[in-house]
């Protein structure tokens, strides 16, 4: 088994994985039992190039520094580039930045270049908007406008500079075992076409061994997801809660530009049933970054969140924004935590820690998570430093990363988020919207989290959903370009693509009521690795079900919710049969090359049937200014 030495800055070359198979086996199809890989030993790899993992990358070669002990760190990011898949508002509190870096101002190019000058919150009805108050964790107070995007590509700059060996288009795909805990990452193979067969250009995915292996995904990550069922880090926590956010930039005419200013939205296009709200924000260079985000507790399956989005600039304040000589540049969509600190899992497990998103550490009424997330980041990179160093580790036991959980419970990122802890949820308490407007006020402004209670989150996003028979049709306007254009035109913004012909990355559970009750598939029993062969049946019969539930009882949720139209449940008669994949002359089409990596299939679908899981590495949307 070939091994490649430490020190080494570059993936295994061609020649040496093509060692593995030979011509014949190629056109075999793919048994992941018996393949052979390459594997590459290190201290601590990262899964997922963000704010959150980079800034322990960053930390990580800080201390090798101040202490003289080297430490070799590897941040595998699905993204063709860092920062290609990072999506935000994004206001940033520079908070963690200024620990990080106490000397980022003065660094060249740094792109923070827009302190957030003005901050407002209105309330929306269909033709007028009116001022409201603002919590005070919503002040913008020394924040900057940026795009998170260019951010993260900074920091990893910074990062590969000091040593950190960053490798983009490389997809963590599985968790390596031993010992009672984790031992690294696998990567995804590369050259398999739908059916699993190896392709002339196949490559094998590689192995990680890590002494430390920290999960910095973002919301909803597929590695994630395995290391909280496996490990069980949900027991006596809430489930977590999403919202959806969908958003785009538009370069404004200049005289409807307004730099620093910072705007958010309640009310229409909402109705009062649902959680969630929009934002302007007046970026630098004449760029306004705009955006809707919807709690997806949503009940009504008739709901489409691109629709919102589009609909809301229908509004006269978008109307009179977006007029003149303005030109939309990018569009994307991405979940993210809502569920604050009753929903933060235990951080850490044998041999590795969440950070950042993988976690979930946004705090909802300021609207902000980056600077928790690095700084979470930060933490568990003090932690691993310290393992890995430790004079009396045992290298035949699983790392401990408990000293993260412990320095988490006592920094100023828990005491962020317990503050506000009981905001969100009184939105879906008995208090309903506007009693959860008005506890939030009294929170906010006075309690600031100083009571004896804790709101609990009742169930799965998946669970609150409704049958469509129980709810109303949701009746859309017209496209108005170049205001409002169809889901194909703003997801050409994205840049998106898919090498052609590779397995499908979403696929259908045959065992989705083990998952009943949680819409993360994070909850309940521990649950072994997905396998290929064993974890998923694409059969007719599981085809046929997911259809007859969803388009017969949910009217077809996901070809509604799906930001990237991935998801199309279509005519077909061969369906009407007994033996066909379809249900009622409808069958299920998986467009996913369309994807935007934004796992709202995975946390929505009523039947908690589709897994998302990773494409080849490189593949995806190509984000910059978002």
């Amino acid at each position: 088994m070939l091994t490649i030495a430490k020190g080494c800055r570059r993936a295994p070359p061609r020649a040496a994985r093509w060692l593995h198979t030979s011509p014949a086996r190629r056109r075999d199809r793919f048994d992941p039992k018996s393949v052979e890989r390459a594997e590459d030993e290190v201290d601590v790899c990262i899964v997922g190039g963000g704010p959150a993992g980079i800034s322990a990358a960053i930390r990580l070669k800080q201390l090798e520094q101040e202490k003289g002990k080297e430490i070799r760190v590897v941040v595998l990011e699905k993204g063709g580039e860092a920062g290609s898949h990072i999506l935000s508002g994004a206001v940033i509190e520079p908070r963690a930045l200024d620990e990080l870096l106490p000397d980022w101002k003065n660094m060249p190019d740094h792109p923070l270049q827009q302190p957030a000058l003005h901050s407002s919150m209105r309330w929306f009805t269909q033709r007028a908007s009116f001022p409201m108050p603002h919590p005070p964790q919503m002040s913008n107070r020394g924040n900057y406008i940026v795009s998170l995007s260019r951010v993260t590509a900074w920091l990893a700059g910074i990062a590969e500079e000091l040593g950190v060996e960053i490798y983009p288009g490389f997809a963590g795909a599985g968790l390596v075992y031993g010992d009672g805990g984790v031992r690294g990452v696998r990567t995804n193979e590369v050259g398999l076409d739908r059916e699993f067969r190896m392709k002339d250009n196949f490559e094998p995915g590689m192995e990680f061994r890590a002494k430390v292996t920290l999960l910095a995904e973002g919301a909803h990550g597929s590695l994630s997801k395995e290391a909280i069922r496996r490990f069980n880090l949900r027991e006596g926590r809430d489930l977590q809660t999403y919202g959806m956010g969908v958003k785009e930039v538009w370069r404004v005419d200049p005289s409807k530009h307004r730099p620093g200013e910072v705007v958010h939205t309640m009310g229409w296009p909402l109705t009062t049933d649902l959680y969630g709200g929009g934002w302007v924000y007046h970026m630098a260079d004449g760029l306004v970054s705009l955006g809707l985000v919807i709690g997806l507790d949503y009940e009504n399956p008739y709901l489409s969140p691109y629709r919102e989005l589009q609909r809301m600039k229908h509004h006269p304040y978008f109307r009179d924004l977006l007029s003149g000589d303005s030109t939309r540049l990018a569009y994307g969509g991405r979940t993210l935590n809502e569920g604050g600190l009753q929903s933060v899992p235990k951080l850490n497990f044998p041999g590795g820690a969440l950070i950042g998103c993988s976690a979930g550490f946004v705090n909802v009424p300021k609207i902000k998570g980056t600077h928790n997330a690095m700084k979470s980041g930060m933490l568990a990179a003090e932690a691993a430093y310290a393992a890995v160093h430790a004079p009396d580790a045992d290298p035949a036991q699983p790392t401990d990363m408990s000293a993260y959980e412990t320095s988490f419970k006592s920094s100023w990122v828990y005491k962020d988020l317990h503050e506000v802890r009981n905001v969100r949820p009184a939105f879906n308490s008995a208090l309903g919207v506007w009693g959860g407007i008005a506890y939030a006020g009294v929170d906010t402004l006075l309690l600031r989290g100083r009571t004896p209670w804790t709101f609990r989150h009742a169930g799965s996003d998946a669970a609150h959903t409704k049958r469509a028979a129980a709810c109303t049709p949701i009746a859309y306007p017209p496209f108005e370009p170049p205001l409002s254009t169809d889901l194909l035109t703003s997801l050409a913004l994205t840049g998106t693509n898919h090498a052609e012909d590779q397995p499908v990355h979403l696929r259908v559970r045959r065992y989705a009521a083990r998952a009943a009750g949680s819409a993360d598939g994070e909850k309940g029993a521990k649950a072994e690795a997905f396998d290929y062969e064993e974890a998923y049946d694409e059969s007719n019969a599981v085809r046929r079900e997911h259809v007859r539930v969803n388009v017969g009882e949910y009217a077809g949720l996901l070809g509604r919710a799906c930001p990237a139209q991935v998801y199309e449940y279509v005519d077909d008669e061969a369906s009407q049969g007994a033996d066909g994949e379809g249900w009622g002359g409808k069958k299920l089409v998986i467009n996913s090359q369309n994807c935007i990596h934004c796992k709202l299939c995975d946390i929505k679908v009523p039947t908690q049937d589709i897994t998302w899981t990773v494409p080849e590495g490189g593949g995806g949307p190509k984000y910059t200014v978002t």
